[in-house]
């Protein structure tokens, strides 16, 4: 088994592309929509929220090769985003949020 050492800088870009792909790409505008209490026309917006909230663990568990990582950014991931609707916070807030959590992440593992 090899092992890759990659530098803290590198880990938090793959964390940040990650982010992008997964709010961005992998999330339709139908999951975008649907995922706001209310606006759920298909399926109740805790089912969407959770789908997209676990694409973003599953990417942080995947990069990071740590799964409690990844649980804790599905969970923060969903609260944020049910924030965004219920605070109504801005788009530009809402990624700050979530970047700041990336390298929240960064930390933690530099001090592993």
């Amino acid at each position: 088994m090899s092992v890759v050492v990659i530098s803290l800088l590198d880990l938090l870009i793959l964390l940040v592309l990650a982010h992008f792909v997964c709010d961005f790409v992998l999330q339709s505008d139908r999951m975008a929509r649907e995922k706001t209490p209310g606006l759920d026309d298909t399926l109740n917006w805790r089912w969407w929220l959770g789908a997209h909230a676990s694409t973003h663990g599953l990417a942080v568990a995947l990069i990071t090769g740590i799964p409690l990582l990844g649980l804790a950014e599905m969970f923060v991931h969903a609260i944020i985003d049910w924030l965004k609707v219920r605070l109504r916070f801005s788009l530009a807030t809402d990624q700050c949020l979530h970047l700041f959590c990336k390298l929240i992440w960064v930390g933690l593992i530099a001090c592993l």
